[in-house]
């Protein structure tokens, strides 16, 4: 299960890295943030592979917070996308430009625009389904095949000892 685990994590974040360097298009602020569970199911996973059974197998139940959390991530990208809320992040909002020459103006403006939250990226055409929802719909399966998984290694112990 941890090596499962560890390449969920890593096609997540192997599809992202792709998205922006492949496909040039650039993550907003939340998209940023909602790549750092697959992060923490890479070292889940990892410590499972190196530790099996000692401490990796308590180590797995931490994939289910992990998973939730980007599930609940990619929820809220998604409101903001539809416009049910803003969103938390202050990087996801229009800059504020403040000054009253030009050079104040400029000074003032950031680095690098960055994309709005609001603007959801549309992988696949005809379907309907942004990133950050595609991303949630992901982490709702990684998590129902831990969970079938627990379920069936579960009712194979039951009955090794029964």
């Amino acid at each position: 299960m941890g090596l499962f685990l560890a390449l969920a994590g890593a096609v997540a974040l192997g599809v992202a890295w792709w998205v922006e360097h492949v496909l040039h298009i650039m993550p907003c602020e939340l998209c940023l943030v909602e790549r750092w569970p697959w992060r923490v199911l890479i070292l889940i996973g990892l410590v499972d592979i190196l530790l099996p059974g000692a401490a990796g197998g308590p180590v797995l139940w931490l994939c289910v917070p992990t998973l939730l959390a980007s599930v609940g991530l990619a929820f809220c990208h998604a409101g903001v996308e539809w416009g049910w809320w803003q969103s938390p992040l202050p990087g996801c909002h229009a800059p504020h430009i403040t000054g009253t020459t030009m050079a104040e103006r400029l000074a003032s403006m950031p680095l690098l625009p960055s994309k709005p939250c609001d603007a959801p990226t549309y992988l696949l055409p005809g379907l309907p389904l942004s990133m950050s929802v595609m991303g949630g719909l992901y982490a709702a399966a990684v998590l129902g095949v831990f969970g079938v998984w627990r379920y069936r290694a579960s009712h194979t112990a039951r009955r090794i000892f029964y």
